[in-house]
């Protein structure tokens, strides 16, 4: 493997999507960034439309003219996929999926985000039940409880991690023995491979590197490890276990350093070479809670720590290939929480947990702020952007706001 071009090549395509939609976790790069440019504005965006959705922490997702939502069903141990006009917001579709019984802390809606590939929507909800729609109209076309079938248990804040679409198969973190990562086919839900015995986290996954050095990374109770997309073999791995097994964050590519992030280790970061990996860096003061970094121009990484004790989330600047912090926003900008992206011009949209969306110039010498609007309630869940749209979930309503 040539670990330098291989991994500064992060690539993930998918066949529907167009340039501007927003299809997945993290949209089309799952790594938080958008073609799209975003300039300041001297008034609030304009709120286009509205829509009530039921309980998830599971972000929006944008592609083929629609936005999917993914929540609980209010009053039933179900959950739905909806559908909406990503112009108007009226309703197409709406389809029920059966998961059984889940109650736990900070809400029992889903948190998995949908990933739509090639005209269907996958979803992985809190019981683990993974379900494939038909995108026109929510027809479902397969459905696997993973729980039940690979004998794993259930995390305590129940199932957290997004499908990734890689080639014909759908992959996901179950957990079980032997089966802590499975492939199925995306098309027909048969498992094509699993492999290892770690339990699951609450991290997603992604996919780095081309051709014959892609790999996926996926952060386990255990750690980071690399796998080979076509048969599930382990690559490389590294020791990462957090100790209260709440490793949250999704994996992060920085130019040629994989950064992991986990609540009571820090931040690592990693230099792969083929199926060798070497720590280059450990900051145990940044400490993310399940708020993704973001890289800019692969020198820097921005990134919200969260804290436990004070409930205290803050907003940091990092230099990727030494970890070192080179500014911390001094107020905060949530108790647990933020969501990062960045825009197609290299400026930083952060969407506070109290529903404050502000325009930040990553400046690495200084925290700047170019624009702040209120635009919608609480929420945990990731923002997505596409066509001039930024489509936000709070705790009552799915929001779509005008961004030019």
């Amino acid at each position: 493997m040539r670990s330098s071009l291989a991994l500064s090549a992060f690539l993930f395509t998918l066949s529907t999507a167009t340039a501007a939609d927003w299809p997945q976790w993290l949209g089309p790069r799952r790594d938080g960034s958008s073609e799209e440019v975003v300039m300041p504005w001297k008034q609030s965006p304009k709120i286009l439309w509205k829509q009530p959705v039921g309980e998830g922490h599971s972000a929006p997702v944008v592609a083929v003219g629609k936005v999917f939502v993914f929540s609980k069903v209010a009053d039933k141990d179900d959950e739905q996929v909806e559908a909406f006009d990503a112009v108007t917001g009226k309703r197409i579709w709406r389809q029920i999926c059966q998961r059984g019984n889940f109650k736990g802390l900070y809400g029992n809606g889903p948190r998995g985000t949908p990933a739509v590939d090639n005209g269907k929507v996958y979803t992985f909800g809190i019981t683990g039940v993974l379900t494939c729609l038909d995108a026109a109209d929510g027809a479902r076309l397969w459905q696997v409880d993973t729980l039940k079938q690979y004998q794993a248990a259930n995390l305590f804040f129940g199932v957290s991690g997004s499908p990734l679409v890689e080639g014909d198969r759908v992959l996901v973190n179950v957990g079980g023995k032997g089966a802590s990562i499975v492939a199925f086919d995306k098309n027909t839900g048969q498992e094509t491979w699993k492999t290892l015995d770690d339990k699951a986290s609450y991290s997603s996954p992604i996919a780095i590197g081309a051709d014959d050095n892609r790999q996926l990374v996926f952060l386990t109770a255990k750690g980071l490890v690399g796998i080979a997309p076509k048969n599930g073999s382990l690559l490389w791995q590294f020791p990462f276990q957090d100790a209260l097994f709440e490793s949250s964050t999704t994996p992060v590519l920085a130019g040629e350093i994989l950064i992991g992030s986990s609540i009571t280790l820090g931040c690592v970061g990693l230099k792969l070479d083929g199926t060798k990996v070497s720590k280059i860096w450990l900051d145990d003061t940044l400490t993310c809670y399940f708020s993704t970094p973001v890289s800019v121009a692969k020198k820097h990484v921005y990134l919200v720590t969260g804290n436990l004790i004070n409930k205290q989330a803050s907003l940091h600047c990092m230099e990727a290939a030494t970890g070192k912090t080179l500014w911390t926003r001094k107020d905060k900008v949530g108790e647990f929480h933020a969501s990062l992206l960045r825009t197609g011009d290299n400026k930083l949209l952060l969407l506070e947990e109290a529903g404050n969306l502000v325009l930040v110039d990553p400046d690495p010498k200084e925290y700047r702020e170019l624009a702040r609007a209120k635009i919608c309630g609480n929420t945990w869940a990731h923002p997505a952007l596409a066509n001039g749209r930024l489509y936000v979930r709070d705790n009552k309503d799915l929001v779509c706001a005008e961004l030019k």
